[in-house]
Parts: C-alpha cells; structure tokens; sequence
C-alpha cells in the first residue's frame, strides 16, 4: 500500500513538473510570437514614416522617379544615385532610433519583379512609393538579414533562464526521488540484516546459555565427560559468535577504506586447496562431489593472502549453502592475458536475473518470503567484491533458476 502511494506521489508530481515545462515553453513561444509581431509593426512603421518624410523633399523624389524610368529604358536595374541613398538611409536609420530598433539593415527601391532574391532567413518589408515618386509600382523594400537573433536577444535573459531553471528542477526532483527510492531499499537491507543478526545471535547464545546452566546441575559436576562435552559446546559457539562479529566489522572497515592491506607472493593453487581441505567435512556429511581443474600455469600471485583466502571461502560456503543436499561442485583457473581466473560453478538453487546485479550489494539477500531457511547476514559477496576490487580485480556471475550458479574472479599477477 505504502508503495502504491510513494509510485502515484512520484507519478502525480512528475506530470505537474512536465505540465509547468509545456505552460512555460508555451508562454516561451507565445512570448517569441508577440515580440515578433511588435517588430513588424516597428518595421512598417519605420517606413512609413520614411515615406512620409521622402515625400516632403520634391527633389529627392524626382530623381528616384528619373532613375526607375532610366532603369526601365535600359532593361537593368539602375542603382540611386549616392545623395538619393544618403538621404534615404538617413531617414530609415533616424526612426530606427526613434522606434528603438537597433538591428543592421539595407534597403533598396526597385518595382517586385526586379528584385532580388535574398536569403531565407532574411526579412524583407515592403512600402509602395507611387503617390511620393509618381511611378506605378515603385516599392521601397527594408531588409533585415538577422531578425531572429535581433528577437533571440531582445528575449533574452528571462528566456534562457526560466528554460534552465527548470530543466534544473526536473533534474533535481528526479535526482531526489532516485535517492529516496535508493535510501528506501537500503533501510529495507537493513532491516533484513538486523533481522538476520537478531537469528544468528540467538542460535549460539542460546545454546552456550544452556551448556552452561547444564554444568551448574548437581548431578552433571562430577561428571568430566559432561563437563568436558558442554564446556566444547561453549566454546564451539563462543567461536561462531567471534567469527560472525568479526564479518560485521571486516565490512565495515573495508567500507571505511580502514582495513591495511598486507600483500605478499603466494600460490593460488595452494590456496585452493586449502579451502577445499575446510570444507572438505562438510562435503562429506553433505554426500557431495567436488571437481578441480587447476590449469593456469602462472599461478603466483602479489595480493593480501588473507583476505583472498577469506573471499574464496565465502564462496565455496556460499556454493554449499545453495546446492541443497548432495552439493557437486567445479573448480578451475586458468591464464587469460595478465590476469589470473578462478571460476566456481555448482549445481544449486540459482540467482533470479532481476537479483544477480544485486547479490553484492552490502547486506542485500534473495527473497525467499517470510521463510529464511539457509542463515546468512548478507554481507559474503559484498565482502568477496570489496576484496577482488580492492585487488584491482573484477568478479561476475552467471546464473539460471534450478540449474546452479558461477562465480567468476579476475585478479592480475602483480
């Protein structure tokens, strides 16, 4: 339920920020669009002004209406003489002032047909002169080749802020939410690793509280045998606890960067097979099968022993938990390049695709429902990645539901 609210929150405020985006790129365009219109009107006002203002010097107009009908006679386009322009442009650039439109601009007095063809972004705004040059058809023509960035700066500053600001809230709000539905998965991590510890604990308490009520019993005092097997029971599960604290604070020293690492020369074979020789019991009591295949002819490797002996463990602890009764599991290394490879196959349970990203995320176990039958705190893969990593190595994982699991490390020589 809970879930379903934070999704319809998260969905619920997405689509008002998408919907304040498009009011505000609306308002953007609408904006562009008014600005444009006001320009055009300050363009034709602009000459209309100049007309009105040509039309008040006879002189002028004479000459531009002489110099159409020599254009006419010879076929061509005859330019304005230098006064006619200088007059012209001195009227044109006055009441660009007086409208406030500061842009670069030409201009020409041709009839339509003869004039010429200019780019696509160029604006061009059209005066009919034939009342002022007494000449059908004579157009002055203003042309302003760079209108859209005259519009562009005139928008300016609002324009490209209110755009920034809110992609930068988008941003932001989905940054936000990914950190909280980040923070939600990790208390739900922890909580399940505190569930965990509370069960493991228990188990070794219990049972070191119970060998030693049964030492205390009367009849049990002068027994050795009694005495000798509950004070084993002690410090069997007295070992357990040592060893499952220690786990919690290796990882959390490694998190830290806290932990030294103590690297030397060592074979990896040699360590293999002291793992195998550990776990060599539990394979017995559990009727399972191990295959080696040691291949790789350089097997000497500069990392921290310890630590990697640790790693290979979990492993092998985790392969056994995992593979139910009869566990079988595959051993083999080999050379690839400068790396060394140790590969670790069973024949388990399996990983979920949807998990096999997170089985080395700190405290993260596989669902399994209400029911936890196989014990764990969730920090063993996390421990073997900061390891490998913390070696300049990689581990990955391949797995398929009911047909088991491999884990494969990557360590260089040196």
């Amino acid at each position: 339920m809970k879930q379903n609210r934070l999704r319809l929150f998260i969905l619920a405020s997405s689509i008002s920020l998408v919907a304040v985006l498009a009011i505000q790129v609306n308002w953007i365009f609408r904006t562009a669009k008014m600005k444009e219109e006001l320009f055009n009107e300050k363009a034709n006002m602009v000459l209309a002004k100049t007309t009105e203002a040509l039309g008040s010097d006879e002189a002028t107009c004479q000459k531009i209406g002489e110099c159409m009908e020599e254009g006419e006679q010879s076929g061509s386009d005859t330019p304005l003489g230098k006064a006619e322009i200088r007059t012209l442009d001195s009227l044109i650039r006055h009441y660009m002032q007086f409208y406030n439109v500061h842009i670069d601009y030409t201009f020409t007095v041709a009839k339509p047909a003869s004039a010429r063809v200019r780019r696509l972004k160029d604006a061009i705004f059209n005066k009919p002169l034939d009342d002022v040059v007494h000449k059908s058809g004579v157009e002055l023509k203003l042309i302003i080749p760079d209108k859209n960035q005259y519009l562009l700066a005139e928008m300016g500053i609002p324009f490209f802020t209110s755009v920034i600001l809110i992609l930068v809230v988008l941003v932001l709000f989905w940054r936000t939410v990914y950190s909280l539905m980040k923070e939600k998965e990790i208390s739900e991590h922890t909580t399940d690793f505190l569930n965990n510890m509370t069960h493991e604990f228990k188990t070794p308490i219990t049972n070191i509280s119970l060998a030693g009520k049964m030492m205390t019993k009367e009849q049990n005092l002068h027994r050795e045998d009694k005495i000798r097997h509950y004070s084993d029971i002690i410090l069997e599960e007295n070992e357990k606890l040592r060893l499952q604290v220690e786990q919690v604070l290796s990882m959390t020293a490694l998190e830290r960067g806290e932990m030294p690492m103590q690297k030397s020369e060592f074979d990896f074979h040699t360590l293999v097979q002291d793992s195998l020789n550990r776990i060599s019991i539990q394979i017995e009591n559990s009727k399972g099968h191990i295959e080696t295949t040691l291949k790789a002819q350089q097997s000497i490797l500069f990392a921290d022993k310890t630590h990697i002996a640790n790693a290979v463990c979990n492993l092998f602890d985790n392969a056994i938990k995992y593979s139910g009764p009869n566990p079988v599991l595959f051993v083999s290394t080999k050379n690839e390049g400068s790396d060394f490879v140790f590969v670790l196959s069973d024949k388990g349970i399996g990983i979920g695709k949807e998990y096999q990203k997170k089985v080395f995320e700190t405290y993260f176990r596989v669902p399994t429902g209400n029911i936890h039958p196989i014990k764990g705190f969730g920090l063993g893969l996390a421990y073997v990645k900061q390891i490998v990593e913390s070696h300049h190595g990689s581990i990955s994982v391949q797995s398929e539901i009911g047909k088991g699991t491999t884990f494969t490390i990557r360590l260089p020589h040196g």
